[in-house]
């Protein structure tokens, strides 16, 4: 997360708005729009986004596939890959960034899937584990994070962790 490292010591929520103005700014200059696919963060990362006056100019779609059920539905995530990979997982997150630049016509996805807890934890996968995807039509990216802290904090975190990822990714060019 290359644009935050010069935020190091403020808050989380501090760190989000930065991360935030600079998607609005890369988005607003460029003329393309970001969707978002959200399970673990139950729509903060939307909330975050239309935070920002004008941000409908870039920004339409957040869905929340908090289930399984939401996620095969909404997002086309294919049942086989919920079975075989589990709903936190790199698969997954991927597909979500698929089905939601499909269903939105968005430039650019989110995907996040994690155990945020206090419980849904395993020795593979504890509390805390995130899967987040960042897509274009063109490519896509996937990493795994491992976050400590209460419900909300690994919430907090990932939010700003996948805004802060699209919006390196778009500085780089690599989305």
């Amino acid at each position: 997360m290359t644009g935050t490292y010069s935020l190091i010591g403020l808050p989380t929520a501090a760190k989000t708005d930065h991360e935030v103005s600079r998607l609005a700014r890369q988005l607003g200059e460029s003329g393309r729009s970001v969707a978002v696919a959200e399970s673990c963060t139950g729509g903060w990362i939307a909330k975050s986004l239309t935070d920002v006056s004008g941000s409908s100019g870039w920004f339409g779609y957040g869905i929340v596939s908090y289930s399984n059920r939401a996620k095969r539905q909404l997002l086309r995530v294919r049942e086989a890959t919920l079975e075989r990979d589990g709903a936190v997982s790199e698969a997954v997150v991927r597909e979500m960034a698929d089905g939601v630049l499909a269903v939105s016509g968005a430039d650019y996805a989110i995907a996040v899937s994690g155990i945020a807890g206090p419980g849904g934890g395993t020795a593979e996968k504890p509390v805390g584990t995130v899967w987040c995807a960042w897509a274009s039509a063109e490519t896509s990216f996937a990493q795994m994070q491992r976050f400590g802290g209460d419900r909300n904090e690994v919430r907090e975190k990932t939010v700003l962790w996948a805004l802060a990822g699209l919006a390196d990714r778009i500085s780089d060019g690599t989305l």
